[in-house]
């Protein structure tokens, strides 16, 4: 298991990558790590929300709970209990309609993003972060 203060230092280190794979113009992999950074955060606010100690890691943790095995975005935000904050109004809606355009499997694209694109991502995510 994963605890709640694991996550949270998990969750900081990658929002601290992010920080450094941007500076240095590392765009694709600061994409791939803002949505990893969510991840870590929405499983953190699942425990929360269920009052949990931590997040399963191992098979057998996850044998009565398969649907909190998942990477997707879209079903940790349903699973954490904020889906409607953080949905709520025009911006909600935008910030999440872009952080949720993050899968795992981007580590092995080679598509190409640019600095303003990269930048609008680490907005939005900092901006939905704020609201957990």
């Amino acid at each position: 298991m994963i605890t709640l203060e694991e996550l949270e230092q998990l969750f900081q280190d990658r929002l601290e990558d992010v920080q450094v794979l941007y500076e240095t113009e590392r765009f694709e992999w600061t994409v791939y790590t803002c949505g990893y950074a969510v991840e870590l955060a929405l499983k953190k606010k699942i425990c929360e929300t269920l009052r949990w100690k931590g997040y399963p890691s191992t098979n057998k943790e996850f044998e009565q709970l398969k649907c909190f095995k998942t990477h997707d975005l879209e079903t940790l935000l349903h699973l954490s209990g904020v889906e409607d904050r953080i949905k709520e109004g025009i911006e909600g809606f935008t910030d999440w309609s872009i952080v949720a355009s993050w899968n795992p499997d981007m580590r092995y694209s080679c598509q190409k993003t640019d600095k303003e694109r990269t930048k609008s991502l680490i907005e939005a995510v900092k901006r939905l972060l704020g609201k957990l």
